[in-house]
Order: structure tokens, then sequence, then C-alpha cells
């Protein structure tokens, strides 16, 4: 399955579908860098999951497909050539594993279809006000009452929780003497009276975060992941999950081939940027980069589904400084005709600006985005901490 002549064979199945059966009208969006609305994503992830490819990690028996390791390198390289947006991933790669690994027979029934097909929308209810890199800080409480918690507290930095059906929380249901002892892995219907969800804006000026107000909030016990007290081991086996996501390395590539070409045709007062050597040293580091970090999941990988381990750490440092240093390069070359950021990303954006310059890209947008990978989903200092003592023994 794994010979060349197999996976060439495979990688153009999926070239040719992309081309004839995915939304192309989501492929253009992304193509124009416009934003993409709530209906784009379920699209994407629908069309997929009817392909029977929505959820290349998971298990046969919940509904993945089966694949090696290569054949998944093949299909998310392919994926990324074709232009398709990103997975959200709170939903297939974030809560469906905690699901399929340490959910009842009942609850992996009733969540699990619903995610791999795109007809529930989830969010992540980690990180509060005074509980982002410690999150064991976290004050969000749910007291037993009967067969329901009753919660009550305030989630911040809610990727796309505008946009979600659920929300998977970290709760504290009890005052153990420490801390992680105390958290429970909770699923909350955000329909469900008492729920407040308000928009963030961004320091891009997009709207992709939220905040999650929790009011004497009623939540079945049966909503509950594991035993209670167990959700802080729960939350490190999703957390693993989380921090591989981030490496996307042909989409890096993509974007290193983009910048390439501008930079070949890039003015200066000598020559073109390209040609500089100060700028092709950074180029070249960043490709160096990418290499490195297309060898470390490729050793995650071999590993088998809990392969990422100690490297998952490793991973996402190393993903997110790439994608920062790869917005770096591309708004040095946009200079002044990347500021714009808040007409951009809307249809016909790009039309706006005279002579549609090729420089003229959401540069200080991207920008500002990868600022936030280097804190989000565990900080480099966090990461480099879990490092130091787990590989290090430090």
């Amino acid at each position: 399955m794994d010979s060349p002549a197999a996976l060439a064979a495979f990688a153009n199945e999926v070239r040719d579908w992309f081309a004839r059966d995915y939304p192309q009208d989501i492929l253009e969006k992304t193509r124009t860098g416009q934003t993409l609305e709530r209906d784009d994503f379920i699209r994407s992830q629908a069309a997929l999951g009817a392909r029977g490819w929505a959820a290349p990690h998971w298990p046969v028996e919940h509904g993945g497909p089966g694949w090696s390791a290569l054949q998944r390198q093949v299909f998310e390289n392919e994926f990324s050539r074709a232009g398709a947006p990103t997975v959200v991933p709170m939903g297939l790669i974030y809560v469906a594993p905690v699901i399929y690994t340490f959910g009842t027979p009942e609850q992996q029934a009733r969540w699990l279809p619903d995610i791999l097909h795109s007809r529930v929308f989830w969010a992540q209810g980690y990180s509060e006000p005074q509980a982002g890199s410690d999150l064991a800080a976290l004050k969000t409480r749910a007291v037993r009452d009967g067969n329901d918690y009753i919660v009550n507290g305030h989630k911040t930095w809610t990727s796309l929780g505008h946009y979600a059906d659920w929300i998977f929380c970290l709760v504290r249901t009890s005052d153990a003497p420490k801390a992680t002892a105390g958290i429970s892995f909770l699923c909350i219907d955000l329909k469900s009276p008492g729920v407040t969800v308000r928009p963030i804006r961004g320091l891009d000026g997009r709207h992709y975060l939220a905040e999650v107000f929790f009011d004497n909030v009623r939540v079945p016990v049966e909503n509950r992941i594991g035993e209670e007290g167990s959700g802080w081991s729960t939350s490190k086996y999703l957390l693993a999950n989380e921090r591989t996501w981030y490496a996307r390395v042909e989409e890096k590539r993509i974007a290193m081939r983009r910048v390439r070409a501008l930079a070949a045709v890039h003015p200066s007062p000598d020559a073109a940027l390209g040609a500089q050597p100060a700028f092709r040293a950074k180029m070249a580091h960043t490709d160096m980069a990418i290499d490195a970090l297309e060898a470390l999941v490729a050793r995650a990988r071999a590993g088998g589904p809990n392969g990422a381990g100690d490297l998952a750490s490793l991973i996402k440092i190393m993903a997110t400084e790439t994608a920062q240093a790869i917005t770096e390069l591309l708004l040095e070359l946009a200079g002044e005709l990347g500021a714009p950021h808040l007409p951009v990303r809307t249809a016909g954006w790009a039309e706006t600006l005279p002579g549609r310059d090729p420089f003229a890209v959401p540069a200080v947008a991207d920008y500002f985005m990868t600022r936030a990978q280097t804190i989000y989903g565990g900080s480099t200092e966090v990461q480099k901490n879990i490092i130091a003592r787990a590989v290090l023994g430090l």
C-alpha cells in the first residue's frame, strides 16, 4: 500500500477529487485571502466527511479511513496544495480523540457521527482571564446537583466560539489540595439557558475569538468525559493532539514558494530583494526549519496513534516559530502595502488597491495572527519547561 506507485496513485486520486468534487467557491476564497464564514467551514468538512476523508487520524472503528502514516502525509500535502482551508480542529482533532479514548460507548455514539459529518460545531473552553498558561488556576466551577452540574464561570480566547453549538470545558469540581486533581472534563450545549457568548476582535481586526460566560448553567452529569477529577490527565492527552496539529508542513512550503516568487521580483535600489544575501539567508534558514519540522513529524507518526508523546511540545515550538518566520518575510516584502487589514479578507478587497499590486497581501494581519501562535495552545516558555522535565530530566 505504501509503495511509490501506490502513493502516487493515491495522490492523483486526492488531487482529482479536490478539483472535481470539493466546493470550488471555498477554494477561491482561500486563494484570494478572504475570511471564511461558519457555513464555509461546515461545507468543507461535510464534503470531506461524505468522502470518508474528514478524519485521517481516527481509528477505523470510529469512521477513520485506515490510512498509513505515509498516506496521511500524502493526503495532507494534496490538501494544502489544493488550497483547502485548514480543518477547524476543535471537533475532529481535539475533542473527538478524547471521546473515543475516554468516553463511554453512549457518548461515542452520541457525538462522534455528528463531529465526523460536520453537523455540530465545537469550541474549546480552557483559558480563563486568570488561567492561561497556568491552566490549573482555572476558576470555572461545576457543583453537583443530583444528575446535573451547575456551572458558573468565564472562558476566554475561545476560537470561533461564536460559531459553536457545543463547547468542551475544563471545570473545577472539587477543592482538592492539588489543584489539578479537582478538575473535570465537561461537554456543554451552548444553547443551554445561562450561556452568553460575546465576541473578541483580534489584533489583526478579525473576529475569530469569543468569551463565554456560564451563569447557573445546568449540565447533565452524563456530559462528563471520564471520572470526576480526571480532567487534567484528559486535557494533557488532548493538548498533545493540539500541539502536533500546528505542524502543517506542506502549507508552510507553499507559503515559502510565495515568498520566493515575490522576492524574485521585489524592487529595491540595488536588486530584487531575493538577490540580497541577508534576505536569501533568512529564506534558507526558514526552508531548513521546515525540513526539520517535517522530519520531526515523521518521527512522531512512526510511533503510531500515540507516537507524538514528548515530541508534541517540540513540534509546537518549531511549527509556530517557523510560521512567524514566514510572516516576517512576507511583511518585509509587502512593506506599506501589507498594512491594510480591515476590509481585506472580504470579497473584492484586492480590487480596491492601485493596480492590484502583487505585494498587496494582508501581511500585517497574518503577522499579528502568528504572534499569538507561540502563546495559545501552551506558550513556548511552557513547552520548554515540559521538554526540560519530560525529555531532559532536569
